[in-house]
């Protein structure tokens, strides 16, 4: 049986049991019917053409690459040029493909965290992507966010930022590594909270009980009831979601409202939680 995966439809085939159809789909397509249900992509769109705004998406040779053109590009109508190695490889082009500040260099460099002062102007926001698309690493300009605070400023803003979640939440929880700053936003908010062992099975079986609407670990995993998985590209939405939420009056004004404001701002409000980790290999 011969089947052309490159084009999307269905063949049928005839075989010892009988016939059967083989249909190739493009899961771009699903996915992006998926976020246009969770997120507001006119709002999103109008910060990401706004010529204040610039952004920067590393999907670090992996398969985020397949949808970030898509989703970023076409949808949002980001430049092109927003885009750094996106092209899937088999071999993430020799890289090391994890969303953080040691192996996505060349993006922490044009973000402005990199060991050399560089001249250029680094962009507003920035992300990266691990190999298979489920893990994220926000940045903004000259700043590092770590992943118990993302997790944490996404809980505190999503009932006014992301409409799916307008009705509210229905709880979130964290991996028992990552820091305490989602139960203070649960404590402040009223919201239900969990604290579970490492693995993304436990955060599950909570959405699964209708108990977590947001749920994140401190190793770049985020993520929400409308799958169960951690997924990377839906942080980074989320993320733009806030950005473009905050600065719904400011787009025509002469500052923006920055990733590292939002960051401030959570701090002010319920305090500010350290946090580090250390890999040994």
């Amino acid at each position: 049986f011969q089947v052309d995966i490159s084009t999307p439809g269905i063949t049928s085939f005839s075989g010892p049991d009988g016939p059967f159809d083989v249909e190739v789909f493009d899961s771009a397509d699903t996915y992006v019917k998926l976020m246009k249900k969770i997120f507001d992509f006119e709002a999103i769109r109008k910060l990401l053409t706004s010529p204040k705004f610039t952004f920067c998406y590393d999907a670090l040779h992996g398969v985020a690459g397949a949808y970030a053109s898509r989703i970023f590009v076409e949808e949002l109508g980001a430049d092109e040029n927003s885009l750094l190695n996106c092209v899937p490889k088999e071999d993430f082009g020799g890289g090391h493909p994890d969303p953080n500040l040691t192996y996505a260099k060349e993006l922490v460099a044009r973000m402005g965290l990199g060991k050399s002062n560089s001249q250029v102007e680094p962009p507003e926001f920035g992300a990266a992507a691990d190999g298979d698309a489920d893990r994220n690493m926000i940045l903004g300009k000259r700043f590092f966010v770590t992943p118990s605070d993302s997790v944490a400023i996404i809980a505190a803003n999503a009932v006014g930022a992301i409409p799916y979640f307008s009705g509210g939440l229905k709880g979130v929880a964290r991996s028992m590594p990552t820091s305490a700053a989602l139960d203070v936003v649960a404590q402040h908010l009223n919201l239900k909270f969990f604290e579970v062992p490492t693995g993304w099975k436990f955060f599950g079986n909570l959405m699964d009980a209708g108990l977590c609407s947001v749920c994140g670990e401190e190793s770049f995993g985020t993520g929400s009831d409308h799958v169960r998985e951690k997924d990377g590209i839906w942080a980074v939405l989320a993320w733009l979601s806030i950005l473009a939420y905050k600065n719904k009056d400011h787009l025509s004004g002469e500052k923006l409202v920055t990733v590292e404001d939002i960051v401030r701002e959570h701090w002010f409000t319920y305090g500010r939680h350290y946090y580090t980790r250390y890999d040994y290999e």
